[in-house]
């Protein structure tokens, strides 16, 4: 049961059964965020024949909307999460969030129109956005200071397998049975997680002293929506400057400026700016940022190489980029253990040079390259290096914020890791169309025309190598002392117990 509010919270030094099961929880929902963006990727080209007006395929920008509309809902959400989390409980919210999402998906199978499809995607995201902060803050309170590397290494789990088996999933569910598939696959495991988190979680005792900044989230949201929007819109119009890129995309930041003057002025705004100060969390955050742009980007052009110049199947391509995957499940619980132990400054650099060196091998990508001999070793040198880099940058942002100012934390986190990954994906885009353009073919021969859209394909990663190689820099100002950790400063009893199994 809880312990007296006066009493300090005692948390074993060991991972027990008590916090792997909470564990459990938060890695469902992650699972199911994480690889329902990966899967809907390589059903775009389904979507455009499924839904068809009058047998003429749809266009790739229409279909394109239900990754979009996805997104834009995960992000205008999120800043809900942190303000949600302090006055509901983790608990409840959670629930709510795997109960959206869950309904999302079902729905999303019974769609008969691309609109339809589109709108139960946003409600999929209204659930999926919240799935990731919520359960950050779950697992950091669950585990407390000394095993948050650890802890955070098993949430990470999900969030690297994701990339690399959604396609995989994705390619054999439409090709063995329909698309419809790939969104009914989310209801059983909603479920065990619905009923999962009602046992496993402790019983909500939420302290609601806050009220909502409806001011700041009339600027926040929607300026955030409007700005992945019109970044979204880049690739499809071929560059920045088109008014469906910019409209949205200044008017945007220009809201998003105005929250920024505005969120110091109420004493509890919708993202809480002033976390800022603290030292770690604003240096962990910037590392993240570069790292996601660069890296998340990047990793995106693989795939879309096997496919368009090696001819790869979606569903083969997924098997090769699997090696990513593979070699970060080596490091990352290695990686965890030492989290708890030694300065992430001492830590992240490592895996970045790993990241740093494949990036910049690929450069040296040809049409012919091949699998066993490039394209797989390469996939999991960086694989090694993302094990290394990216749970030990999130565990350093969190580990010096006091109890009550994780939720907010895990938000601000997530946010930028959104905005980062819409940011690189639609550079590299760019960048990689211009290139296609300015790299024609010597002749009309099926080889000289892969040679040339290779040779694309390895300016843009040198773009991703230099891109991911800044990162080092403020790399540079991670903790590189042992810190104290300040998780338990303004912990009672009731609130910062490692969670119970009996509701």
């Amino acid at each position: 049961m809880s312990a007296p509010a006066t009493t300090p919270v005692e948390y074993p030094e060991k991972i027990d059964a008590a916090v792997l099961k909470v564990a459990g929880v938060v890695v469902l929902g992650a699972i199911m965020s994480i690889l329902d963006i990966t899967v809907v990727n390589v059903a775009l080209r389904t979507f455009q024949t499924a839904f068809a007006d009058g047998g003429q395929p749809l266009a790739y920008s229409d279909v394109a909307w239900t990754v979009t509309g996805y997104t834009l809902a995960l992000a205008t959400v999120i800043p809900l999460s942190g303000w949600a989390a302090d006055r509901f409980g983790t608990k409840r919210l959670y629930m709510l969030a795997i109960l959206l999402f869950t309904l999302g998906s079902v729905l999303c199978a019974a769609a008969t129109s691309i609109g339809m499809l589109i709108g139960f995607r946003v409600l999929q995201g209204l659930g999926g956005g919240m799935l990731m902060p919520l359960g950050m803050t779950i697992m950091t309170r669950a585990a407390g200071p000394a095993r948050m590397g650890r802890l955070m290494a098993i949430l990470g789990v999900p969030m690297l397998l994701g990339p690399i088996f959604g396609p995989i999933l994705g390619g054999w569910l439409i090709d063995h049975f329909s698309w419809h598939y790939i969104f009914l696959i989310n209801a059983p495991i909603g479920v065990i997680a619905l009923v999962y988190a009602w046992f496993a979680l402790a019983k909500d005792n939420p302290q609601p002293s806050e009220s909502f900044d409806f001011v700041g989230m009339l600027m926040m949201s929607p300026g955030l929506a409007l700005f992945l929007y019109g970044v979204s819109s880049i690739p499809g119009e071929g560059g920045i400057g088109h008014t469906k890129v910019l409209l949205p995309g200044l008017g945007g930041l220009a809201l998003m400026a105005l929250f920024v003057v505005y969120s110091f002025r109420p004493r509890h705004p919708l993202l809480d700016l002033r976390l800022f100060r603290n030292r770690n969390l604003t240096v962990s955050i910037l590392t993240m940022f570069i790292f996601a742009a660069a890296f998340f980007g990047g990793l995106l052009l693989v795939p879309q190489f096997l496919q368009q110049v090696q001819g790869e199947s979606p569903l083969d391509a997924g098997w090769l980029v699997a090696s990513q995957g593979f070699g970060a499940m080596l490091t990352m619980p290695i990686a965890g253990a030492l989290t708890d132990r030694i300065p992430v400054g001492r830590i992240v650099p490592f895996g970045l040079l790993l990241i740093i060196g494949g990036m910049f091998t690929l450069t040296q990508v040809q049409a012919d390259s091949s699998h066993w001999g490039f394209i797989i070793p390469v996939m999991f040198v960086m694989g090694l290096g993302m094990g290394g880099t990216m749970m030990p940058i999130m565990t350093s942002a969190l580990k010096t914020l006091t109890h009550h100012e994780v939720a907010r934390g895990s938000t601000l986190l997530n946010i930028s890791q959104q905005i980062a990954s819409s940011v690189g994906v639609a550079l590299f885009s760019v960048v990689l169309t211009n290139a296609l353009k300015d790299n024609v073919p010597t002749s009309n021969q099926p080889a000289a025309a892969a040679s040339a859209a290779a040779d694309a394909f390895a300016h843009t990663f040198l773009w991703a190598a230099i891109l991911v190689t800044l990162t080092l820099i403020p790399a540079f100002f991670l903790p590189r002392k042992r810190e104290v950790s300040h998780l338990l400063d303004d912990a009672d009893g009731s609130e910062a117990a490692p969670a119970a199994f009996i509701h």
